[in-house]
């Protein structure tokens, strides 16, 4: 099936019926007619390479994506080419919502590892609002969820130190991957690098360095080729005085 940018969206491997994520606890159950309607809503998925550009700021989608597996972030960059990370996209997110409601995306999106998504419409959101509330009220809470998220990170950026912003971002990635299985294994393997620490908290390379050995030093994490390992996520929360993520079961679309 063709899709945008020249892009094929394969045949189901995963019909919504069977999707993997539905049986994981952090996901609410669908009533019957709505998982009707989000089957015939899907039309197919999109398999993306490590380092590929799923969506590009300015871009117009005809499209909306969940992600069924892989990781991702989200960015916008500076005319000089400065970059600074605003999340990360993990299983069971929903990307290109706000490029299908504005006309078009305010940010760009790369992929972290290899990525499969499951490819929407734009075109029936109206129908799912018109005939389904209940997920009409997900998408609402989604949106919502990303705000809470960006609240987090603005207070990070803006009042904790540079030692509390890297346990915090690490901390927070580590438990939303955990929370939608990724990674079962202990401990958590997060696929970015200092680069992307550095583009996340408003921080130099070299300073981003030095507060990861920091962390490194006190066995809360570890480093290597393939990105970083949470040892102890219950004392980098209290390092970042963070809470945690505080979520019971969420949507999934």
């Amino acid at each position: 099936m063709p899709g945008q940018n020249g892009r094929s969206f394969s045949s189901r491997q995963y019909p919504c019926e069977k999707c993997p994520l539905r049986p994981l606890p952090a996901f609410r159950e669908f009533e019957k007619q709505e998982l009707a309607f989000v089957s015939t809503f899907k039309k197919g998925e999109l398999a993306v390479d490590k380092g590929a550009t799923v969506l590009v700021e300015g871009s117009h989608s005809a499209h909306l994506y969940t992600v069924l597996s892989g990781w991702a972030f989200r960015y916008k960059l500076m005319s000089d080419g400065r970059r600074q990370i605003l999340n990360y996209s993990m299983p069971g997110d929903l990307i290109g919502l706000q490029g299908s409601l504005m006309g078009e995306m305010q940010h760009s999106i790369e992929a972290l590892s290899p990525m499969l998504l499951c490819v929407f419409e734009r075109e029936h959101l109206p129908e799912l609002y018109r005939n389904h509330p209940g997920l009409a009220y997900d998408i609402t809470w989604i949106a919502s969820r990303e705000e809470r998220m960006l609240d987090e990170n603005l207070l990070s950026i803006g009042r904790r130190t540079a030692l509390e912003r890297a346990a915090y971002l690490i901390a927070f990635i580590s438990s939303r991957a955990r929370a939608v299985g990724l990674n079962g294994k202990t401990p958590v393997r997060i696929p970015i690098t200092q680069q992307h620490i550095a583009d996340t908290l408003g921080l130099s390379l070299v300073h981003t360095n030095k507060t990861i050995r920091k962390l490194i030093d006190r066995k809360l994490i570890v480093w290597r080729d393939g990105g970083c390992e949470v040892i102890d996520g219950e004392r980098l929360r209290e390092l970042a005085r963070w809470e945690g993520l505080g979520e019971d079961r969420r949507p999934l679309i």
